[in-house]
């Protein structure tokens, strides 16, 4: 069975828009995901993520396996009803923390040991475990256990990643294809920099029917021409029948360059972190910090031509001064804000796409 189906492609043939069916629902491509590392979108009520437009939320394997637990999760009912979160959720792996944790794990042939960063416990992963959390947080879309190369890095170093990558990923799909409730596995593609090593990933991974496959291994410290290198060179090579989803992307700029290269799914913590930090995004996708001076008595909405709720009831005067005084609503207004600023961009995308304009 097919769940994705491509409606329209640019005229240069390249960008699309899809439409992706899942067990919580339809995902129109493409789509920005907003994560939810811990079962939460940092500092918004589900409702408020919804109310940006979010059609699907991204939460994270390792991080949940170890609090509260997939047992509590699943006797639950699974992520849905545990976070009052209705639409589709995906679920990265924790091959990502195989990178950003580095000095607290050991990568053995049949999987992934952490030292726990909350408490110091051992905590194996494995291709075969990591799709039993997920299958227990009842995802729509999993992903499988990898392991994300840092940059830079030497090509034999990235080959042994690559190719344990693809055993490891290739294992979990025999296993998930026996025991699948309706959840979607996407394969990752990985290889850093090297363009040859990516293309035998692909190689490999389309000996078997993945219902997506992913980029992974890209934004990990990368110059902005890196990204765009990899993934114009990569998409070209993966299915056309299947989303495409580079992980890790949610700059403005980024999302345009790999939209136009044929990609469909995206996610990342940028607006939420930008947002702490006093940053909104405004016009083409410029940042601007609300703590400026210039911004002290401007009655102006943080961007007139939003439509969310931080840019239609508040004037950034009063924004600032949430942030300035750090109170909480402060970030929230600005998080509701950036995230609708991301998930218009990438509706406005596939509007032109359907409608014929780019």
């Amino acid at each position: 069975m097919s769940h994705f189906e491509v409606v329209a492609t640019a005229k240069n043939g390249k960008a699309r828009a899809g439409r992706l069916t899942t067990a919580h629902g339809v995902i129109e491509t493409p789509v920005f995901m907003p994560v939810g590392t811990q079962a939460t979108v940092k500092g918004l009520l589900p409702q408020m993520v919804a109310d940006a437009g979010a059609q699907v939320i991204l939460s994270n394997t390792y991080h949940l396996m170890l609090r509260p637990g997939a047992e509590l999760i699943d006797s639950m009912g699974g992520l849905h009803p545990f976070m009052n979160w209705q639409k589709p959720i995906l679920t990265d792996s924790g091959g990502f923390q195989v990178f950003s944790l580095s000095g607290m794990r050991k990568i053995n042939p049949d999987g992934v040991v952490f030292s726990s960063h909350l408490d110091g416990s051992k905590h194996r992963m494995t291709p075969k475990s990591v799709v039993d959390l997920q299958l227990a947080f009842r995802s729509d879309i999993m992903m499988p256990l990898d392991i994300c190369t840092p940059y830079p890095a030497e090509k034999r170093q990235a080959e042994k990643d690559m190719r344990r990558t693809v055993e490891w990923e290739l294992e979990a799909y025999r296993y998930w294809n026996e025991r699948a409730n309706g959840s979607l596995l996407f394969a990752i593609v990985q290889g850093a920099g090297f363009l040859d090593l990516r293309t035998d990933c692909v190689a490999r991974l389309t000996s078997v029917d993945f219902p997506g496959y992913a980029i992974g291994g890209v934004s990990v410290g990368e110059p902005l021409e890196e990204i765009h290198r990899i993934i114009q060179e990569v998409t070209p090579l993966l299915p056309t029948d299947k989303p495409r989803y580079v992980m890790g992307l949610g700059l403005p700029e980024n999302l345009r360059h790999a939209i136009a290269q044929g990609v469909d799914m995206f996610d990342c913590v940028i607006p939420t972190r930008l947002a702490r930090h006093g940053q909104f995004f405004f016009g083409d996708g410029e940042r601007r910090n609300i703590r400026n001076r210039v911004y002290f008595n401007d009655r102006e909405p943080l961007d007139p031509s939003c439509d969310c709720v931080a840019c239609t009831q508040f004037s950034r005067a009063y924004i600032r001064h949430l942030m300035v005084a750090k109170e909480m609503l402060g970030s929230m207004l600005l998080s509701i804000h950036n995230i609708r600023f991301l998930v218009r961009l990438v509706d406005q995308i596939r509007q032109d796409i359907c409608d014929g304009v780019c």
